[in-house]
């Protein structure tokens, strides 16, 4: 037999360096080479995170200005914070770090795009909430 598919002949696919008998099967090179194609750069996705990181921790400086603003308007007015108040103030102060976590947590192992889509929806859910606890609070109800 002179064929390709002839096991003997050097020509044939299956005696050929890195290939197999059936494509189910893997050399060494085919796995690294996959795995190298699935997993994002480590430096995109530290930057992802750290551009993302960078409006979440705007979150959480609007929610420190809240804290003091409203303490120090309570003060002004001779009285203090509610409990609620209290509540609502911290609970906005640890929801864009909470979230952030969450979304680092959910989007490893993905894609960079769909990473960075898992981040924004968490940067969209704080901003909504927020601005939820704002207008449904406002600031009386936060003092007593």
């Amino acid at each position: 037999m002179t064929d390709a598919t002839n096991p003997e002949n050097p020509e044939n696919p299956e005696n050929l360096p890195g290939m197999t008998a059936s494509p189910s099967e893997h050399t060494p090179v085919h796995e690294s080479i996959e795995t190298a194609a699935k997993e994002p750069a480590p430096w995109l996705v530290g930057a992802v995170a750290a551009v993302f990181g960078l409006f979440y921790a705007y979150d959480v400086w609007e929610a420190v200005g809240n804290l003091v603003g409203v303490t120090s308007g309570a003060a002004g007015l001779g009285t203090s914070v509610s409990p609620v108040g209290w509540i609502v103030l911290i609970g906005g102060l640890l929801l864009p770090v909470v979230v952030f976590v969450l979304a680092v947590w959910l989007g490893r192992g993905r894609a960079t795009l769909p990473r960075a889509g898992i981040l924004f929806a968490g940067l969209c859910l704080v901003a909504a909430l927020s601005l939820s606890l704002v207008t449904i609070f406002g600031f009386g109800a936060l003092i007593s």
